[in-house]
């Protein structure tokens, strides 16, 4: 007889509304077979600073989904704009978007990415990463046809580094992958760490 197929990995879920985090993941070869957003309330804490808040939303968000999906591998993460101490929220409005990017504006920042991935035993392993982004210093006529595509609509920092507000970025210090909403060398080192191998792609 054929000797038996060895058994299929654990699944992995994906505690994460964003499709970019999706696409990303798919980009090094772990496709989610599961994605599942956290509902979770994601003010910030009284004092707490930019790089705790996005270690903190990563590990609820991975724990909230990790509570209903026992045996399988749970990917949390979080990505945080600061411009010093600030926390810039999802633009939501282009009014919101308008004040990020005119803070943003011939300044450096800084992008945090918290990432979090708890095993089918329950063990959670984690990093934070630090991107820094400079702007170039944008005319009224930029900012105002960027804000008429819609695109910085639900981003954080009121941008996309991916679309059209590359055309704005005189520098990247680090990891663009996580200015993007995924910090890829780090979130593979993790996945492969606690033994998930990667998946082969699929059919084209």
């Amino acid at each position: 007889m054929p000797p038996a197929p060895p058994p299929a990995p654990p699944p992995l879920v994906l505690a994460s509304a964003s499709p970019r985090r999706r696409v990303l993941l798919e980009q090094i070869g772990y496709a989610p077979d599961t994605v599942e957003p956290a509902a979770l309330d994601e003010a910030v804490l009284p004092g707490e600073q930019p790089e705790a808040h996005a270690a903190r939303l990563a590990h609820e968000k991975a724990s909230s989904v990790a509570a209903r999906h026992p045996g399988a591998f749970v990917l949390g993460a979080d990505t945080v704009v600061a411009c010093g101490r600030r926390i810039l929220d999802k633009a939501e409005s282009e009014e919101s978007a308008r004040r990020c990017l005119s803070l943003l504006s011939g300044r450096r920042h800084r992008v945090f990415g918290g990432v979090v991935v708890i095993d089918p035993t329950g063990r959670a392993v984690s990093r934070l990463v630090r991107t820094a982004v400079t702007f170039k210093r944008l005319s009224a006529e930029e900012l105002e046809d960027y804000l008429a595509g819609g695109e910085w609509r639900g981003k954080a920092g009121g941008y996309a580094i991916q679309g059209r507000a590359a055309a704005f970025v005189r520098f990247v210090g680090g990891s663009y992958s996580n200015v993007v909403g995924l910090p890829l060398h780090e979130t593979y080192g993790l996945l492969a760490g606690l033994g998930l191998p990667p998946r082969p792609p699929g059919p084209m």
